[in-house]
């Protein structure tokens, strides 16, 4: 009763900073609408992923799936930010490059699929016109984490929202997590309901769409997580089925872990997590402290357990350092995504 009073109080004073904000922001929303602001239009296609709220949709896993959609088919970049950087400008991905460099996102999409380009740029502008200078054969760009950034004219933008944290359920920051009103969602071509029960039921979905309230020239598609069979160290895999047999200390500096610790939770498995924020860097303090806590594990078998992206920041720690990769699936007219996806090349 007291935790919830204190919510209600902190809301309430939190009020006037949404209000403010969401003024701040739609304006320059009403600019861009007008003309006022510009959005520059490139020859190529640009396909836009983001969200309306801070961070937690699964952006990097839905970007992930549509380089595997495009890039057997089309010369493909992809443009990031490179948030927690130690760069600045543009920088495009070699067999040389560093995470700090890139960031972990951009980083991992690089050494997943080093065939297309991945570059990084805070001035997406700037980016896609180096991107296009420097590899004149391409045919799609993908921009991550964008959807806010309108300087760059999106052929299609996909907007993406957690089922357990739907953008109508939210409020604009610093009340809630939006970074704009819902009225955003309006740009949106696609919106996806990401990290969904991977049997949500069609009558669950339609009532999800109800709260929506979509427009007729937008799509509506339900994915969740797919965990990967295995785990996967520099040198070495280990079955998911084998894990219970384990002592894991669960690493993670993501925006959102709770889908991760229910996975594991659900298989049973003995762990221990330390959580860091997201895009975290990790010191030399920190990675005392991860060993600390792994040699404190009780038993033989232990191993040290990330997500992909942490892997990326992780590598070079001094332990038997494992990663549990994911993907994104749709629940449900996947062919369908694919499809409109694929009709904005021409």
């Amino acid at each position: 009763m007291k935790k919830t009073f204190l919510l209600t109080c902190a809301r309430w004073l939190l009020a006037p900073f949404s209000v403010l904000y969401w003024g701040i922001v739609s304006f320059r929303n009403f600019l861009f609408e007008i003309g006022v602001l510009k959005s520059t239009s490139f020859h190529v296609p640009v396909i836009i992923v983001g969200n309306l709220s801070v961070g937690g949709t699964g952006k990097s896993p839905q970007i992930e799936y549509l380089i595997r959609l495009l890039k057997g088919s089309y010369q493909l970049a992809t443009l990031s930010r490179g948030y927690k950087r130690n760069t600045k400008g543009f920088v495009q991905a070699t067999p040389t490059t560093t995470v700090e460099e890139m960031g972990d996102e951009p980083f991992q999409f690089y050494k997943n699929h080093p065939e297309i380009s991945v570059a990084v740029d805070a001035n997406r502008v700037h980016g896609m016109q180096q991107l296009l200078n420097k590899s004149p054969g391409l045919e799609v760009v993908l921009l991550d984490d964008a959807f806010q950034h309108r300087y760059v004219r999106a052929k299609l933008s996909i907007l993406l929202t957690a089922y357990n944290d739907l953008y109508v359920n939210d409020f604009i920051l610093p009340l809630g997590t939006l970074r704009e009103s819902r009225n955003g969602a309006k740009r949106a071509g696609i919106i996806v309901v990401t990290k969904c029960p991977p049997s949500l039921s069609e009558s669950a979905q339609e009532k999800i769409k109800q709260k929506l309230a979509p427009r007729r020239s937008q799509s509506v598609f339900f994915s969740a997580i797919s965990y990967a069979d295995h785990i996967v160290s520099k040198s070495n895999k280990i079955l998911v089925s084998e894990l219970p047999s384990y002592e894991v200390l669960l690493v993670t500096g993501i925006a959102n872990p709770e889908p991760l610790l229910k996975k594991m939770q659900s298989l049973c498995l003995n762990f221990k997590h330390l959580e860091f924020p997201d895009h975290y860097n990790f010191g030399k303090k920190d990675l005392v402290l991860i060993q600390e806590e792994y040699f404190t594990l009780p038993g033989k078998k232990k191993i040290l357990l990330s997500t992909e992206k942490d892997y990326m920041r992780l590598k070079e720690i001094a332990l038997p350092l494992y990663y549990w990769g994911i993907e994104t699936r749709f629940i449900n007219k996947g062919p369908s995504f694919d499809q409109l996806v694929l009709e904005q090349m021409g």
